[in-house]
């Protein structure tokens, strides 16, 4: 590893807190059976072996437990970096190693591939000692590399037999746990001797539920983000002469854009799922803005700033309703491959031509740089990619039409200039917050514990996160438990369930309840950098969505 600056040395020494059950044995409580969040038959079909696992919760144990025998478990690092990443395997790492010091983790290399393609390296203290309290996944790399087939789950299974692996954890999120969940199933059917466990990641928030209370890496990404959009908003209310139209990261859910809105309380921001519920055109949304920056503008405040999630896109049902159609058309295997050797333009005129006349009606508002990239640019998943589309400029484009119209009918009288951003990687890799340090440092040290106590299919719980961290629940959640079927590149998929935000949750009411006051007034907050020494109040608070979640 390189040099470490002065900030990592100090850092190294930071030990992360655990729940007070996992210090020392612990025995583990079986709950009721569960089923599937929806398409229960399917999913059960699906996962013969692991639907409808019992939850399982974690206490001390009330005797001496004797020392298991020695085991060798896996690691992966599955899709995009989120902060934490390096002490979930720190955790991961300890706990096997406090049930037994002769315990070795192997970590596999670049994602899931690196166990089809069987690179990996051993993982020992002096390794581990180097990154732990550190941002990124860079001691093992990360891919996305989807593991769906049986020929990938045998090509796996030869490395992990030859390396004596009996566990495999995979960090991820919602689609990498859904690829647990299945080589879990597999391996358990065949008799393979392998447990498959799962870890909550995500910056954008939307894997969770009752169990699993929040993914990490969301508590510190958010906080980056709203650092700089307080930087922003500084500079904005000194300048006094700009619009900055801030995108954040999000593709299926508004959640890093609601909680960096009650961190910052800027003059706008859109929630993507309140756009869907009260089927607002892409006009309308343009409408809601407009109409913020008139009214300042019209009492000489000719500044602001807007949040914006990088999935709204998806979520304007005119637009969505096309994307939907494109994604069908451009799913169907005899179109791929009719599509493989044409040039750009060829390709557009054959989407077109497959179009409905309503979806090529929506298609036909948007600017050509946008449409071309709804019809052609598709992720590994054959999803449109939605953060390459500049919705930021897009919008502020629209906003200035309409208040050049507003104007000419004397509606509006200030000034427009438009900045734009978008905040995504600035997020992913940053040193984790105490929070952030905390909970993934319990989550792999509760991985351990999963294993130990010989469950596949689960994901590692640890709840009751706005209590202290001696207070903590930890336990197991079974993957199938959290999964239904949608509709993916054309086909049904098993998936867990993105969790949307909710706008009957406290978190959103907090912020509906305070928006016009936004609007109307600059009532910035300026939270400043992620703080790793200090007062508790200070360092260790977790997200503003959490707390309203449970307090």
């Amino acid at each position: 590893m390189a040099k470490k600056s002065i900030l990592q040395q100090q850092r190294a020494a930071y030990q992360p807190k655990l729940p007070a059950v996992l210090w020392g044995p612990v025995k583990a409580v079986l709950g009721k059976p569960t089923e599937s969040v929806a398409d229960h038959e399917a999913i059960k079909r699906l996962f013969p072996v692991t639907y409808g696992l019992p939850e399982l919760t974690f206490v001390k144990a009330d005797e001496p437990v004797e020392q298991p025998a020695a085991i060798n478990v896996g690691v992966i690092l599955s899709g995009g970096q989120a902060p934490g990443g390096h002490n979930v395997i720190s955790g991961l790492f300890d706990g096997l190693k406090a049930l037994n010091p002769d315990n070795r983790l192997y970590g596999f290399l670049m994602g899931p591939g690196g166990l089809v393609n069987h690179n990996y390296v051993e993982l020992t203290g002096d390794v581990i000692d180097e990154y732990r309290n550190t941002g990124g996944f860079d001691i093992i790399g990360s891919g996305r590399t989807k593991l769906e087939t049986v020929e990938q789950f045998d090509k796996g299974l030869e490395i992990l037999k030859k390396l004596g692996i009996t566990a495999l954890v995979i960090i991820g999120g919602d689609d990498s746990n859904t690829n647990a969940a299945l080589l879990a199933d597999y391996y358990e059917r065949n008799n393979t001797g392998v447990r498959v466990i799962g870890c909550p990641k995500t910056i954008d928030g939307d894997l969770k539920n009752e169990q699993i209370e929040t993914s990490f890496g969301f508590d510190t990404a958010t906080k980056v983000y709203s650092e700089v959009i307080g930087n922003i908003e500084r500079d904005c209310n000194s300048a006094k002469k700009y619009w900055h139209f801030i995108k954040l990261m999000g593709r299926s859910a508004s959640h890093i854009a609601l909680e960096c809105a009650l961190q910052t309380q800027p003059n706008y921001c859109i929630i993507s799922e309140e756009v869907e519920a009260k089927q607002m055109s892409l006009e309308q949304v343009v409408d809601g803005i407009a109409e913020v920056v008139a009214e300042r503008g019209n009492r000489g405040l000719n500044y602001g700033v807007v949040l914006i999630p990088e999935g709204l896109i998806e979520f304007v049902p005119e637009i969505k309703s096309l994307i939907k159609e494109l994604n069908e058309f451009l799913g169907v295997e005899e179109n791929k491959a009719a599509i493989a050797d044409m040039t750009p333009e060829q390709q557009r005129e054959f989407v077109l031509a497959g179009l409905t006349a309503a979806a090529l009606a929506t298609l036909h508002k948007l600017p050509d740089n946008v449409a071309n990239q709804l019809l052609l640019d598709r992720d590994p998943h054959g999803n449109v990619q939605v953060s390459l589309i500049e919705t930021e400029k897009l919008l502020s484009t629209m906003v200035g039409a309409r208040l050049a119209k507003m104007k000419e009918h004397k509606k509006y009288k200030g000034s427009f200039a438009a900045l734009h951003h978008f905040f995504g990687y600035e997020g992913r890799c940053a040193d984790p917050s105490n929070f952030d340090a905390d909970y993934c440092y319990a989550l792999g040290y509760n991985a351990a514990q999963l294993i130990n106590c010989g469950v596949t299919g689960y994901m590692s719980s640890v709840r009751g996160l706005t209590k202290p961290s001696s207070e903590w629940v930890a336990g197991g959640i079974p993957i199938t438990m959290m999964m239904n079927v949608e509709r993916r590149n054309a086909q049904d998929k098993p998936v867990i369930r993105k969790a949307l935000v909710d706008l009957e949750g406290k978190p959103f009411k907090v912020f509906a309840s305070k928006r016009d006051e936004w609007a109307r007034e600059t009532a910035y907050l300026y939270p400043g950098p992620i703080q790793y020494f200090g007062p508790s109040e200070v360092c260790d608070l977790p997200s503003r969505t959490l707390w309203y979640e449970q307090n």
